[in-house]
């Protein structure tokens, strides 16, 4: 039977190890001088070698040759440790062990010597899963724990281990791992493997893994069985539902063209194709990212890019801050695809609303409108860095409560028009928009007539926007809590009952 590429190529020595080095470098030396601690913690994200490092670790330790930082991987120690048959090796799983009863367990036998080899070592998996009173009965051995005894703790989530168990351990984080490194290590694993591939499919394969390399190496199995015995750029994409640069460049032509239609004509086209909309927000956002790059530095974009030209030529075509605003609505779009009622309305959400939403150019002569996609299409179109623009003008008191509870409406050489809400009219006293005018006039260097008019708001004011950021943390909040495993074990086993009003999110910078 054919042994799967994540298992066969699972590192085995530290030199194995991808992506890690700073990590790697302290234990070398650790064990190189033979400086141990009594319990490590490693964490990061899932498939970046939290556990891989712990086995080498558990070969270093019992390696027939010595404590060493470079086990020999041929005597019977080294090799029952990577077969998994070593029996002074314990792994837990604490995602599936929660209960005080196994840890007392397991504690317990903590105590007597190792049957075969130098030290027994202790991995468990998912430490954060552990319940309160599991997490006290390891307290205690990790305090005076026996000198033949070694823990490796692994987690994903380091911020729900006690404090009392941190503070024993020597913690290490583990980093996701570079997309270069991953798509290098595919390659040497393709080669020594003797199958064909095309190297652009392993960019996709790595992009499509977000750090972990075991994930990479379980798409790549994938991909072999999926393009028949060798992997190929097209194949890869089809199987990870990639969309093309094709559909990513006609949709930026189309946002730099304000043109609302052919905007609408590429997400069809790429439901037709079932397409990803997911991963067509993060590959867009990540197109955007290079961009601004190219922009801001042009060499840093890399001369022998095959796209170049064509970046060059979008580029082109876009002011800085526009990059910016689109970079941010669809890192926005893609973090709210799951409330939105489908994908295809979050995504397609999310390019009309960079369609609506445009910087103010300090200095210009007015806010452009797109073209008209229709009947009825509006001709000036609220700007999204009026909330900005407010926060740079240095109100205070009424004056600020003004301008922040106003959408821009039209702006031109010598004009600003806003708008407010019946329910804040209160605000559009005489001195208050003397002051706000005044701000204004200051900020760009030149005369201006201002006018506020009231009338039904897009929801595009400042406090507006404020407001729903509130609401939208505030149900993250809530929704972290009764997702909390500590949480969840108190409801179910004690009838116990979240009270959301008690529940507040962490304030941000500047927020009271």
């Amino acid at each position: 039977m054919t042994q799967v590429l994540a298992r066969k190529w699972r590192p085995r020595t530290f030199s194995e190890l991808v992506g890690q080095e700073h990590v790697v470098r302290a234990l070398e030396n650790a064990l190189r001088q033979q400086r141990l601690h009594q319990a490590y913690l490693f964490t990061g994200t899932r498939g970046v070698g939290k556990t891989t490092l712990a086995r080498i670790i558990a070969k270093a330790l019992n390696c027939e040759t010595g404590v060493t930082d470079a086990p020999c991987g041929r005597c019977s120690a080294c090799v029952e440790i990577d077969s998994g048959r070593f029996v002074d090796l314990i792994e837990l799983d604490a995602a599936s062990n929660t209960q005080v009863d196994n840890m007392r367990e397991l504690l317990e036998n903590a105590l007597y010597a190792p049957t075969a080899g130098r030290y027994k070592v202790y991995i468990i998996d998912e430490v954060h899963m552990l319940s309160r009173n599991a997490f006290n009965a390891m307290l205690k051995t990790l305090e005076e724990p026996p000198q033949h005894v070694k823990f490796i703790l692994a987690t994903t989530d380091p911020q729900k281990v006690p404090i009392t168990v941190l503070s024993r351990c020597l913690q290490f984080n583990l980093k996701q791992i570079p997309q270069q490194q991953i798509a290098e290590r595919l390659r040497h694993v393709l080669e020594s493997e003797n199958i064909r591939y095309e190297p652009p499919s392993l960019l996709l394969l790595a992009r499509a893994a977000q750090g972990s390399l075991r994930d990479a190496l379980s798409l790549l199995d994938q991909a072999i069985a999926h393009g028949g015995g060798s992997v190929e750029q097209e194949a890869v994409r089809a199987m990870l539902g990639v969309v093309g640069r094709e559909f990513l460049y006609s949709i930026l032509r189309a946002l730099a063209a304000g043109d609302g239609a052919a905007l609408m004509a590429e997400a069809d086209r790429m439901a037709s194709r079932s397409l990803s909309f997911e991963a067509a927000l993060q590959d867009l956002a990540s197109l955007l990212h290079r961009l601004a790059l190219l922009q801001a530095v042009p060499e840093a974009a890399g001369g022998d890019d095959p796209d170049r030209a064509d970046l060059e030529n979008l580029a082109q075509r876009f002011a800085a801050e526009d990059l910016q605003l689109y970079y941010q609505i669809a890192v926005q779009g893609r973090g709210e695809l799951g409330l939105a009622p489908d994908e295809y309305a979050g995504f397609t959400m999310t390019l009309l609303r960079m369609l609506a939403f445009a910087p103010v150019e300090q200095g210009a002569a007015a806010v452009q409108a797109p073209p008209a996609s229709g009947p009825g299409s509006k001709k000036n179109r609220v700007d999204a860095a009026w909330p900005e623009l407010v926060e740079r003008l240095g109100l205070t008191g009424m004056a600020r409560m003004l301008a922040q509870h106003c959408e821009l409406v039209a702006r031109d050489a010598g004009r600003i028009e806003l708008r407010i809400a019946q329910a804040h009219q209160h605000l559009l006293e005489g001195p208050y928009q003397d002051r706000l005018k005044a701000a204004l006039e200051q900020y760009f260097g030149t005369r201006l007539r201002l006018s506020v008019a009231l009338g039904d708001g897009a929801g595009s004011s400042p406090a507006a926007i404020a407001d729903r950021e509130k609401q939208q943390r505030q149900a993250q909040a809530i929704a972290a809590i009764e997702q909390d495993p500590f949480v969840r074990e108190l409801v179910e086993n004690f009838d116990a009952r979240v009270v959301e009003s008690s529940i507040k999110p962490v304030p941000r910078i500047g927020e009271q």
